[in-house]
């Protein structure tokens, strides 16, 4: 039997193990952090570029739209979408001008040779703290740089107001042949003189100071104002102004980063950036984390105080008129797979998540009738789920230029009706997309004006009822190929489907595309190829179908419906408009849309491009996709915001319901350790027996 010792020796095992269960051993942050206003995130991969004048990806966007502000930005309540004065005092006021550089009325604007923007910034606005504001930090020598290795190793730094110069300073920046903007082209068209600016620098030897170059179409008026002349009339220029392209970039930055020095040490304005935002990065360590710290200076800006209807019940209201931003810290851990971000998120250590499909039937539960709800083992924890439309779509599209499925001729069109008729995109988003989206009547999605509420009568007898596979297959013999036979070989129809796709984890995929067209006999191909292989053969017309996705880069339908405008053809041009589809009544009429206010008269345009479109079916209309989140109950204020990436100043923490959460949810199991030191003594006391 156990004597005294043998018992001693059980409680010395067991007793320290006891003593650390009142703790979560599997905290990945330090537990002086356990109440700390902080949001925790995550991201995937390394952000290319901070720079706003270089970046145009919605992952380097969270992080330059919390640290640099835009002349506008989204309401974040209202939906539709609804631009506001960002740092403006007020919305831009625009001014039209005829060749002669006359100003004409408002009503005329159609005839407008330019448009003139007037912005007028909010004054005492500040910078973060940053040492390009130090005079003694734009000349440092090696002595200086000696002890620098972070931004953060300056002792000195200094903060300044902005004013309407560093608006224009940023404009110019695009026209920076170093840079790479790649936006320079479109706003060459836009903005009057960034071309020239373009080709002056270029011939800038040695060092480049932008202060000392100007741009003619961009002016600054005084302190607080500047103005913007665009070629023409551009309505869609608002929405620019609502990207970090049109930030404001102090010039100091500029020569304080240009130093040689500091470049040697990756401090540059890609890495580090300097802007008057809500937050401000205070770690910048891609292969493990980023911080948001929050801007001690940042100006006053208040919580909306209206919204939707629907905004009061959801308690999205609460913090009406309050001082932003709510949160201390937002922490961003890097997490390449999905599983462990997954597993942090049910154990509290993330506050919000998105729905990965490998996730989607632990968190969802899709009743018969195909509503989602929320599963139970979810709303047990308190989770709230929030839906939302996306502002994208997918389709798969036909090379208007080829010999077999192109054309506009009456057998042209009832092919690809055929084909847009097999395609069954609800099936498609049941099984590879857990039901998240819609199928496609058109191509604009759900929220933006314009969206058909209608259905495609080519396609569907009814909004929810698509057309038998037997109206395919009449199409298919109206359109000369009658049982799939081409007419031309006597063989059965073969095409040709070109896709980025070629992993073992897209074969099912491929494997039901091909399925499709097998309903109307037709053998599909599929040739799997990389991206820039793929834009290749589109950019030579050397493709027949192939699938892509747009998603909005502004809230307005032109940006849908000019993927289909004849002028951006691919080929002719290298536009966006990969299928090269003309149609001169749709060119005609989308010239009159794109400036047009949304209104009724707009509808009936848009109404009208569209039927055009359904008859003609350069693509197959694909899908929009359904945004699902899941929000733990501390995190609130949150709303899903398609088109805004500076939604973090909005959103509020309760750190002590998350403590709770995750004390109540990692508790550690510590009775196998009682039975292993047991096990441990029972050895021993053999052992020592024998």
């Amino acid at each position: 039997m156990l004597n005294y010792k043998h018992i001693k020796l059980l409680i010395w095992v067991v007793l320290p193990l006891l003593g650390a269960c009142t703790e979560s051993w599997n905290n990945p942050y330090l537990d002086t952090q356990r109440l700390d206003n902080t949001l925790y995130s995550s991201f995937s991969a390394r952000p290319k570029h901070l720079d706003p004048a270089r970046s145009y990806s919605s992952n380097e966007w969270t992080f330059i739209q919390s640290v640099y502000e835009t002349p506008l930005q989204y309401h974040y309540l209202k939906r539709p979408y609804t631009l506001i004065p960002g740092v403006l005092e007020h919305m831009p006021k625009v001014h039209y001008y005829n060749n002669a550089g006359d100003e004409i009325p408002a009503i005329d604007r159609q005839s407008a040779a330019f448009s003139r923007y007037i912005l007028q910034i909010k004054p005492g606005i500040m910078y973060q703290n940053h040492p390009a504001f130090v005079k003694d930090n734009l000349a440092l020598n090696d002595d200086k740089l000696s002890d620098i290795s972070h931004l953060s190793d300056f002792s000195k730094t200094a903060t300044r107001e902005l004013v309407a110069s560093d608006f224009v300073h940023q404009i110019k920046r695009l026209a920076n042949p170093k840079l790479h903007s790649p936006i320079l082209s479109l706003m060459s068209e836009m903005i009057v003189g960034l071309d020239d600016l373009n080709v002056e620098l270029k011939n800038v030897k040695g060092s480049l100071d932008l202060t000392q170059h100007q741009i003619s179409g961009v002016k600054v008026l005084d302190k607080y104002r500047y103005s913007i002349k665009v070629n023409g009339i551009q309505e869609q220029f608002l929405y620019w102004l609502a990207m970090p392209f049109f930030t404001a970039v102090p010039p100091e930055a500029d020569a304080f980063y240009a130093q040689q020095g500091l470049i040697d040490k990756n401090i540059v304005l890609d890495w580090y950036p300097v802007g008057t935002g809500p937050f401000q990065l205070s770690v910048n360590n891609p292969n493990k984390e980023m911080i948001l710290q929050r801007n001690l200076n940042f100006h006053d800006e208040y919580y909306p105080s209206v919204g939707e209807d629907s905004d009061k019940e959801n308690h999205l209201l609460v913090d009406k008129n309050k001082k932003l931003p709510f949160l201390n810290k937002v922490h961003f851990l890097l997490e390449k797979e999905t599983a462990p971000y997954w597993n942090k998120f049910l154990q509290g250590y993330y506050d919000q998540s998105g729905i990965s499909s490998d996730n989607f039937d632990q968190a969802i539960e899709v009743k018969s009738k195909g509503q989602t709800v929320l599963a139970p083992r979810m709303s047990d924890k308190n989770i709230r789920l929030l839906a939302s439309n996306s502002t994208s779509v997918y389709y798969t599209a036909f090379n208007m230029l080829d010999t077999t499925v192109g054309g506009y001729t009456s057998s042209a069109q009832k092919l690809r009706q055929a084909i847009s008729i097999a395609i069954n995109e609800e099936e498609y988003i049941s099984i590879f997309r857990n039901g998240r989206g819609s199928a496609a009547h058109g191509p604009i999605p759900a929220g933006i004006f314009g969206a058909a509420e209608d259905y495609n009568p080519f396609v569907y007898d009814s909004l929810d009822k698509r057309k038998d596979i037997s109206k395919a297959k009449d199409l298919m013999a109206q359109a000369g190929y009658a049982k799939g036979i081409d007419p031309v070989t006597g063989q059965p129809l073969v095409l040709y489907f070109d896709t980025t796709a070629s992993g073992a984890e897209d074969q099912p995929r491929l494997d039901w595309i091909r399925k499709q067209f097998k309903k109307i006999d037709v053998q599909l191909v599929i040739r799997s190829s990389s991206y820039n292989r793929l834009q290749d053969k589109m950019s030579k017309g050397q493709t027949q179908l192939f699938e892509l996705g747009w998603n909005a880069d502004y809230p307005d339908p032109e940006n849908f419906l000019f993927l289909l405008y004849g002028k951006n053809s691919k080929v002719e041009t290298g536009g966006e408009n990969g299928a090269n589809y003309q149609n001169a009544e749709y060119d005609k009429l989308f010239e009159k849309m794109k400036n047009m206010p949304n209104s009724a008269e707009r509808q009936v345009v848009i109404d009208k491009m569209v039927a055009i479109l359904r008859k003609d079916a350069p693509w197959v209309w694909g899908f929009i996709p359904k945004s699902y989140g899941l929000y733990h109950q501390w995190l609130t204020n949150s709303k899903p915001h398609a088109m805004a990436r500076n939604t973090l100043k909005y959103l509020r923490i309760n750190p002590q319901l998350r403590e709770d959460f995750r004390q109540k949810n990692n508790q550690v199991v510590w009775w196998p350790m009682i039975v292993l030191g047991l096990i441990f003594i029972a050895i021993v006391y053999r052992f020592r027996r024998s």
